[in-house]
């Protein structure tokens, strides 16, 4: 039951099933249905609404949801990564500038704020948003008045703001990184989207659509997983959610001939065997809920490199020891157990940098320089990859 324009409304399974059909949304966890019924409820007042919840998670459907069933739906709809737009630029990008406002402005441009007048602007990772452009994003939501770059005249516009983070918000605004008053205007009303851990059920569920859509995009057969595989996919932890599990299931689709899927396959497409359980240990929990930020998954990352460069160092060791003739028996050098908790909190090796400076430059070249594409595989955002590359040098 919601209270839409002062008028109690129970949305039936049928009517979430109908949202879900219209926006690509797949899974019946009860904690994704509340976060569906929050934004319908939500979509035909004007409060400002801020999606929380972890990185590849679906955020995204939850703005459009909110425009869709508003009364601004006619109007226009922009979506904007803050973490993608360079520092220098964010400003610019958000609020316009006048003709000769820095170098580069040879013309005049209006800013999502302007061109998004009467509609929805949907404000994406907007934790990694600089200070001084939370000054100015809190002086539109309090007031409706912007000025832009290079000007003094200050103009109105009636924009329905949508926000969404990955991050720990209050950690941040504790930090000293984030505006405590911008916070709470943003977070007017609170939709939680859950992790896909915290869905296992609907795990199958999206991987078959997954694996239909990429069978239908290749024009191949459709896999599918075993009993074994499917208890495997369910049970792994997911650090990257929805996102990382359609990148398994269409690594699988393109790179497995026999499209019948068991879990020793399914294995040699997940992070190193055994790395789910050493992550739940590792994870701290907050009362939010919330867990980790960006850069506290690239550590994890440049550990799991470590480890597995060790693995191959043994591995070539014991392969040179074996075909070298000795008088006395060689002993192979043994696999020591790894235990990934005690690393990460104990025994964090002193060159981290050099070692997250590696793992940074590996995935650039993985992707062809393409930051983007790597940011997404090392979990953080564009903007720390920007910034780690600008420290290293790379």
């Amino acid at each position: 039951m919601y209270l839409c324009a002062n008028i109690f409304v129970i949305m039936t399974q049928q009517e979430i099933q109908s949202i879900k059909q219209r926006f690509g949304i797949i899974g019946t966890n009860p904690a994704l249905n509340r976060a569906i019924e929050v934004a319908v409820q939500v979509a035909m007042t004007d409060l400002s609404v801020l999606v929380t919840g972890e990185s590849g998670v679906g955020k995204e459907f939850f703005p459009q949801i909110i425009h869709a069933y508003s009364r601004r739906k006619h109007g226009p709809y922009f979506a904007v990564n803050c973490g993608a737009i360079p520092e220098g630029t964010i400003d610019s990008e958000l609020f316009g500038h006048e003709k000769g406002a820095f170098t580069d402005a040879k013309n005049e441009r209006r800013g999502y704020f302007e061109i998004a007048d009467g509609g929805t602007l949907f404000l994406d990772e907007v934790g990694e948003l600089p200070m001084q452009t939370q000054v100015r994003l809190l002086r539109v939501l309090e007031t409706g008045e912007f000025i832009k770059m290079g000007s003094s005249q200050v103009q109105k516009t009636n924009v329905r703001v949508v926000a969404a983070t990955n991050l720990d918000i209050p950690k941040a605004i504790s930090e000293g990184r984030f505006r405590e008053d911008l916070y709470y205007r943003l977070n007017s009303v609170e939709i939680k989207v859950p992790s896909l851990r915290d869905r296992r059920e609907d795990i199958p569920l999206l991987f078959r659509k997954f694996a239909a859509d990429f069978a239908e995009k290749y024009r191949m057969p459709t896999i599918r997983l075993d009993e074994e595989a499917t208890q495997l996919i369910q049970s792994y932890y997911w650090n990257g959610n929805i996102r990382q599990l359609k990148n398994v299931a269409e690594q699988i689709s393109v790179m497995e001939t026999n499209h019948e899927i068991n879990a020793d396959t399914l294995r040699k497409y997940l992070p190193e065997n055994g790395l789910h359980h050493a992550i739940q240990l590792a994870r701290p929990q907050n009362s939010n809920g919330d867990e980790f930020i960006n850069e506290r998954e690239l550590l994890y990352k440049v550990l799991l490199d470590m480890k597995r460069d060790m693995s191959e160092m043994r591995q070539q060791l014991n392969g040179l020891l074996a075909n070298k003739p000795v008088s006395a028996p060689v002993q192979p050098v043994q696999q020591e157990e790894y235990q990934t908790v005690e690393v990460l909190h104990d025994e964090a090796p002193t060159n981290i940098a050099t070692l997250e400076r590696d793992s940074i430059r590996r995935a650039l070249e993985r992707n062809g320089g393409n930051r983007k594409l790597a940011a997404d595989e090392l979990g953080i955002s564009e903007r720390t990859l920007y910034r780690k590359i600008k420290d290293y040098g790379l």
